[in-house]
């Protein structure tokens, strides 16, 4: 393992947008991170300690009541929303089971909402555990602050990339796409410990991941210099660019290799929050001055120049293999 560590970002500026030299200084920390990392550390998000405590305690809840229970809300009674709960071992990753279960939830979508009239795959209403009446106000505080950074964030990465502040609110993110998990890494034995992988390693392929975790640890990162610890640091969140921002700059931006092993000997839990492209936009890489491909080949040899298409048709392709079971009739217009 290296001894690095990622660079540590104050985003509290491009929350208020106030004072502008803060601001661009703000920026300009984003766009050397993502470059060189593709993960940072974010402070000043905004997120109070109670909401997150809420958040966590709410989960612990779920997550300890019997399988039997939690499967009333299973992933397959989600249909094309996708929502839902799955055991350990229940996703892949690279093809292996995972060692941890999880709930998958997004933005709150009724039947009155245009994307849900036009059954868009990923869109609707969440399933919540009626056990557990205290998830869905304490997801619903989290994530709403979650989003606000993850478009404070996208406010410093279009100026990083020297583009209008709102570039990205005005066209890929005008309706974001917003997916949000709750992961749990149950303990596992000292001996299986460095190889019982959370996740196995991937990269993650959408366009930002804003990551919460709990004061376990596990979480580590791939650089140019081997794989990095990601500690939990305060209140700080975790932010990576995923596969489609390498993909938008040609890969002036990196999205990092990363896994979670836990070897806490204890329970982990983490809450990531996927900000990404509107649904049925169209993906097209950023006309933007400057260096951009860093002349490296990725780490599962994706071609950076391939067409992209719709965001829509390229998560329908990543996430069928992630649930191989649910996929197919489930994720159809």
């Amino acid at each position: 393992m290296s001894n690095a560590s990622l660079p540590v970002i104050d985003i509290d500026p491009l929350l208020h947008m106030t004072d502008a030299a803060a601001v661009a200084e703000a920026a300009r920390q984003i766009g050397t991170a993502a470059q060189e990392f593709g993960f940072f550390y974010a402070t000043g998000h905004g997120i109070g300690a109670g909401t997150v405590a809420h958040l966590l305690d709410a989960s612990r809840t779920f997550f300890a009541l019997p399988e039997a229970e939690k499967a009333k809300i299973a992933m397959d009674k989600g249909g094309i929303a996708w929502r839902g709960w799955f055991p350990v071992a229940g996703e892949l990753t690279s093809g292996i089971p995972d060692r941890k279960e999880g709930l998958y939830l997004g933005e709150e979508l009724g039947p009155g909402d245009p994307r849900v009239r036009d059954a868009l795959p990923l869109h609707g209403a969440n399933l919540w555990p009626d056990a557990v009446p205290a998830l869905r106000p304490a997801v619903e505080a989290y994530v709403a602050g979650a989003v606000s950074a993850g478009e404070a964030l996208m406010r410093g990465m279009a100026l990083a990339l020297r583009l209008d502040t709102d570039h990205f609110a005005k066209g890929l993110t005008r309706d974001p796409t917003l997916l949000f998990r709750i992961f749990h890494y149950p303990p596992v034995g000292r001996t299986e410990a460095d190889r019982a992988f959370g996740v196995g390693e991937h990269s993650d392929y959408g366009l930002l991941t804003v990551l919460g975790q709990d004061d376990k640890g596990g979480l580590e990162v791939r650089t140019r210099d081997g794989w990095i610890d990601v500690p939990p640091l305060g209140d700080a969140l975790v932010i990576n660019v995923g596969d489609m921002f390498e993909r938008l700059t040609r890969g002036r931006f990196r999205s990092a290799p990363h896994r979670v092993v836990n070897r806490a000997g204890v329970s982990r839990y983490s809450f990531p929050l996927f900000f990404d492209p509107n649904f049925v936009a169209r993906v097209e890489p950023l006309q933007i001055g400057g260096a951009t491909a860093r002349g490296e080949a990725r780490w599962d040899d994706v071609d950076l120049h391939a067409p992209i298409g719709t965001y829509g048709d390229y998560l329908l392709g990543k996430v069928s293999k992630v649930f191989p079971k649910l996929a197919g009739a489930k994720l159809r217009r």
